[in-house]
């Protein structure tokens, strides 16, 4: 298991696996459509989307976090 300290860590890679994940499948399919092949160019345009979105999503989420506060009020 992993301390809870890097739970934002863990958060951000499953969110951010999933997120590119979904973008990239329908990038692709919009950009080439069902063809033979598919799988293997989604997964292609996966992984380095993935590279990408980790390390965006990981920096990224404790200013969404203020962002948010700020435009929020408590009940």
């Amino acid at each position: 298991m992993i301390p809870t300290r890097y739970a934002h860590i863990a958060y951000s890679l499953f969110l951010s696996g999933m997120m590119s994940f979904m973008v990239s499948g329908l990038s692709t399919f919009l950009a080439v459509g069902m063809v033979d092949g598919f799988f293997f160019r989604w997964i292609g345009a996966w992984l380095p989307s993935w590279c990408v979105a980790f390390p965006v999503a990981t920096l990224a989420a404790p200013i969404a976090r203020r962002m948010v506060a700020a435009i929020t009020i408590k009940d």
